[in-house]
């Protein structure tokens, strides 16, 4: 049975997942805090939440690597190492495999879709608005 202790103790932990870098706590430190085996926290955290703390945490970090590889800032691996993956390759993977393409893939088809960072997109104009435009004799139409 998970006590309302325990709960308090899950979603602090919760919170703490979601810690970047290499500084971020361990599994095995957020089941001490919770005062449990780290078993128990483990069972106890997947029972309320429906994952592990591992999966949990991979999430949370790829969730925050689209972020990262929507804004075009950083590199892939500036962005691998900034969240507290330990390779390129192992970031790539869990990417490829939880969101489908590579973390390259995916901002080159957000590129395409947004256009590319520091250049400005072109204007949004719903369809309806240019056929007045072009209707009406608006800017850039020739007159009927």
């Amino acid at each position: 049975m998970v006590t309302p202790t325990r709960l308090a103790a899950v979603c602090r932990a919760r919170d703490r997942l979601r810690e970047l870098g290499p500084s971020a706590p361990s599994v095995r430190a957020l089941a001490t805090d919770a005062g449990l085996t780290t078993t128990g926290f483990i069972r106890i955290f997947a029972a309320v939440l429906g994952e592990t703390p591992h999966q949990y945490r991979i999430r949370s970090r790829l969730e925050h690597a689209k972020r990262l590889l929507a804004e075009g800032e950083l590199s892939v691996t500036e962005i691998c190492f900034s969240l507290g993956f330990s390779s390129l390759g192992s970031f790539s993977h869990q990417f490829g495999q939880r969101v489908g393409v590579s973390p390259s893939a995916y901002r080159r088809r957000l590129r395409r879709q947004l256009g590319t960072p520091g250049v400005p997109p072109r204007a949004l104009t719903p369809g309806c608005l240019e056929l007045m435009a072009v209707a009406l004799g608006g800017p850039g139409t020739s007159p009927g």
